[in-house]
């Protein structure tokens, strides 16, 4: 992994962008939905970046580009047409310290824009390191289809109990539980306002059916990660412990929770003791399991209990 993917603040931060043409009018809009205070510098300006300055949304600096202008700035963008002025910016912007980004050049950027989906508050970005721009925006499209419409209204109404949850459910560990039973719910799924949503929380959190309790899920993986049934990447999703099989390949027990737990195991009778463990602790498991011999479901059961399997597809 190259580049460490992160959201930059550009709220009210000065940035400037070389070059008047359509590549710098992408980056210009982008830049002005994030809250930055845009000038461009150019002779010239084509017609969307003119109504903007028109409408006074950015500054425009009408001329040709000189090394003395880019000191105020947090931010270079160079999106001209000539190879050898970008460099020329991107040379004189390191000098000076300042994060710069010359358009479709990789070479000559200290950071890359990715691919975005934006549902209000939420923001779902896609990067390939800018090896392959046209494979990302198809992944984008795909996301696009199935992501709800109704992310941004629920981004803003968790935004907004922020305060009153705190206080309802001090207890960390309670909190996600109740968050992550109250975004599967499916009204809440469904819900098209504000006071729809508040109904459902202030049920939810009556019901206290969200508390921590124990639960065991088993898996049995296979060797191809993308056979795995969608019950089964559900359950891993969801859980807070992982206990594998010490000789699973990774891509199981990495692909489970990212803040879950994860120990391994080898003999049955070791992961009989860590199920009482995490049973006391009220806590949910899953546990990934090799190819299941008829010996080892027997083994398991003797020990564990019955059992119960999940398969992946075959």
């Amino acid at each position: 992994m190259r580049y460490f993917p992160l959201f930059y603040d550009l709220c009210h931060k000065p940035v400037l962008v070389v070059g008047g043409g359509e590549v710098a009018s992408r980056k210009v809009e982008s830049l002005l939905k994030a809250g930055a205070f845009v000038s461009v510098v150019s002779p010239t300006l084509e017609p969307f970046l003119l109504s903007l300055f028109e409408e006074e949304r950015l500054s425009w600096i009408k001329g040709f580009y000189q090394q003395e202008l880019i000191e105020e700035f947090v931010q270079i963008w160079a999106t001209t047409d000539n190879p050898e002025l970008n460099h020329r910016v991107h040379d004189d912007a390191k000098r000076a310290g300042i994060m710069v980004n010359v358009v479709d050049d990789t070479q000559y950027c200290d950071f890359i824009t990715p691919s975005m989906i934006n549902r209000g508050r939420i923001q779902v970005a896609f990067s390939s390191g800018g090896s392959s721009p046209v494979l990302i925006r198809n992944l984008r499209r795909t996301f696009e289809a199935v992501l709800p419409q109704n992310l941004g209204l629920l981004a803003d109404f968790a935004a907004s109990k922020r305060g009153d949850i705190k206080v309802r459910l001090p207890d960390v560990t309670r909190r996600r539980l109740f968050w992550e039973y109250f975004f599967d719910a499916p009204d809440v799924k469904s819900s098209q306002s504000i006071s729809q949503l508040n109904l459902s929380y202030e049920d939810m959190l009556e019901s206290k059916q969200f508390e921590p309790s124990y639960s065991v899920s088993w898996i049995e993986t296979g060797s191809d990660f993308e056979m795995l049934t969608l019950k089964a990447l559900r359950l891993m999703q969801s859980t807070e412990m992982v206990l594998f099989y010490h000789d699973l390949d990774a891509v199981f027990a990495d692909s489970c929770r990212r803040d879950a737990e994860r120990t391994s195991w080898c003999e049955v009778a070791e992961l009989k003791k860590q199920l009482e463990e995490q049973q006391q602790q009220n806590r949910s498991v899953v546990v990934l399991l090799p190819e299941v011999s008829k010996a080892l479901q027997s083994e398991l059961s003797l020990c564990c209990g019955r059992i119960e399997v999940l398969g992946y597809a075959r």
